[in-house]
């Protein structure tokens, strides 16, 4: 699809290095090696919309100062049949292109031509992508980090997506390991309390003391009562684990869904086990010369992987020695795998077995240490896990309702849960204000978030949403409809807030690619609170109603250009674009 801030871009580059050539050919300017004219966009457009730096650049080279260089380009430039009305020079010698009516005019006709797929592209087409998030262990609800990384996911997939990438959203299940003993056991002594007394079961020291867990043991008992009381352990420990974890994954679907997050597909970690895959890979890594036995355990050369990968990346030995790299456990004395060595099985089994070309991760900033770990594993199993497992760690979010941290459940007395959370914020709003840049630390205000006015940024965007659709209605009703592109007269759009909106509308391809290059989702929202600020700002200063129909008409069509590409961007994030507020 068209990008028109980079055509602009390109075009003014074109024309700068056409009119070099020129000035060359008649001997204005000495021939020499130069680089293709680097433009951006000035963050002040008094002066154009468009300015190169290649005077500045190419000084040196053709031993002229920049202003002479520049009025020799601009002497030699044909601005015909381009996007540019002029060019100037200012400054040092920066060259200024300004943004003739044809730009703004290519502007409304992407949209409308490309619809509902405006902004999208195929840059990523052909790339198989996994994007892997939430991941919570079964052993209990969701959590607010869980709830923050659920949306920075799905919406990073969806951004992925928008550039043509064939993309894969997993959640994977921890239902192996020592986190699902610790839940049985858990449940174990709930459940002989009930039976027994509280008083004459002791509960284990490191189990789960939350509320759920006596919900969950009680559950069981009202269901099929002291049928395990005396039971052998380990069958009872599985039983209740296997109860435990039926009971919870689906309630966490179906949180998940409430949430509007929809896997492709769920991994259970229990599989690897169960097919040997865990096994095979330990092997694999054993079989390259990667581990050592020590204390009648398995252990893999971690820090020789990492030391290897650093003096690729070009570090210094002094610097390697003064990190403190150590070794991983894969295979404990007691022959259990570790969850280091489930963790490197299921990676290899993305790369490996089901092709994917890239694979992100979304984190907690906590399992920073474990990043490098992971890759370099992988890089030992030869699959390149340096280049093509991508790792998106997220800050921490602290909740806050009137300036205060809010701490505790009301229900649980743990931690807000996601489900609490969307007992009391609409979910467009969690998804919203949890797409925030994933390095940072966020507040999540509360009180903020159910506000109906201008300062709740969702508020602000989908009312101008609404704001369109309303006008629209009303105009309609009154005879006025938006006009087809070759029925209205984009030349018409010459007020200062008209063309600042097509400019903000322009820039929405640009905002996807930002998004997916950056594994920053947050980009959609920034964007959006812009538009809406450059739709109001022109709806408050050019009016419709009552103007010269010409005019009535192509304003029209402005407002219901932005009503499309603000619905395009609150899709993208998972948030409803409302018609009436």
């Amino acid at each position: 699809m068209k990008n028109l801030i980079q055509s602009a871009k390109d075009q003014a580059a074109e024309l700068t290095m056409a009119a070099y050539r020129k000035a060359v050919a008649d001997g204005t300017l000495p021939e020499a090696e130069v680089k293709t004219a680097p433009v951006e966009i000035p963050k002040d457009t008094a002066n154009g919309d468009y300015t190169t730096t290649f005077a500045l650049a190419a000084s040196k080279a053709l031993r002229q100062p920049p202003r002479n260089i520049a009025q020799a380009l601009l002497d030699h430039m044909d601005l015909q049949g381009s996007y540019f009305t002029s060019a100037s020079i200012a400054g040092p010698g920066f060259l200024n292109f300004r943004l003739n009516g044809s730009w703004y005019e290519a502007v409304l006709s992407a949209v409308e031509s490309e619809g509902a797929a405006y902004g999208t592209s195929d840059a990523l087409k052909g790339e198989k992508i996994m994007v892997e998030f939430v991941s919570a262990n079964p052993t209990g609800p969701m959590h607010m980090g869980n709830a923050r990384g659920g949306v920075l996911g799905d919406t990073l997939a969806s951004v992925l997506a928008a550039q043509g990438a064939d993309v894969t959203r997993e959640f994977y299940v921890n239902d192996a390991g020592h986190q699902i003993d610790k839940f049985a056991q858990s449940l174990e002594a709930r459940y002989l309390q009930i039976i027994q007394g509280e008083e004459n079961v002791p509960f284990p020291e490191d189990g789960y003391q939350g509320g759920d867990i006596r919900d969950l043991a009680q559950a069981y008992y009202d269901l099929h009562g002291e049928e395990l009381l005396h039971a052998d352990v380990q069958v009872r420990r599985d039983t209740l684990a296997r109860f435990g974890l039926d009971t919870n994954l689906p309630k966490m679907k179906s949180d998940l869904e409430r949430y509007k997050i929809v896997y492709d597909n769920w991994f259970f970690e229990s599989t690897l086990h169960e097919s040997g895959y865990v096994a095979d890979t330990v092997e694999k890594l054993k079989e390259a010369g990667w581990t050592y036995e020590k204390d009648g355990a398995l252990w893999l050369r971690t820090a020789d992987i990492l030391r290897e990968n650093l003096r690729k990346a070009g570090k210094k030995e002094a610097d390697i020695e003064k990190l403190d790299l150590k070794d991983d456990v894969l295979r404990r004395a007691n022959g259990f795998y570790t969850y280091f060595a489930a963790d490197i099985a299921y990676h290899r089994n993305k790369f490996a077995v089901r092709g994917f070309d890239r694979v992100i991760n979304v984190w907690g900033a906590d399992h920073h240490g474990h990043v490098a770990r992971l890759k370099g594993a992988l890089d030992a199993l030869g699959l390149n896990g340096s280049e093509r497992l991508d790792i998106v760690l997220m800050q921490l979010v602290k909740l806050l309702r009137d300036g205060e941290v809010v701490c505790m459940s009301k229900r649980t007395g743990k931690a807000i849960s996601l489900s609490d959370l969307l007992d009391e914020v609409p979910v467009d709003a969690a998804r919203w204000f949890f797409n925030a840049k994933p390095d940072t630390q966020m507040d999540f205000d509360l009180g903020l978030a159910v506000r109906e006015d201008s300062e709740n940024p969702i508020y602000y965007v989908e009312y101008a949403h609404a704001r369109i659709c309303s006008l629209l209605r009303n105009l309609a009703e009154e005879g006025m409809t938006v006009p087809a592109l070759e029925a209205m007269d984009p030349a018409l759009l010459t007020a200062e807030a008209e063309q600042a909106l097509l400019k903000q509308i322009s820039a929405w391809p640009d905002t996807i690619r930002l998004a997916a290059r950056d594994y920053d989702p947050s980009y959609v929202n920034r964007y959006l609170v812009e538009l809406a600020g450059c739709f109001h700002r022109f709806y408050t200063a050019c009016h419709i109603r009552g103007e010269e129909h010409k005019l009535a008409q192509a304003r029209l069509k402005l407002a219901d250009t932005t009503r499309l590409v603000l619905k395009n961007g609150l899709k993208l994030i998972g948030v409803d674009a409302p018609e009436r507020m």
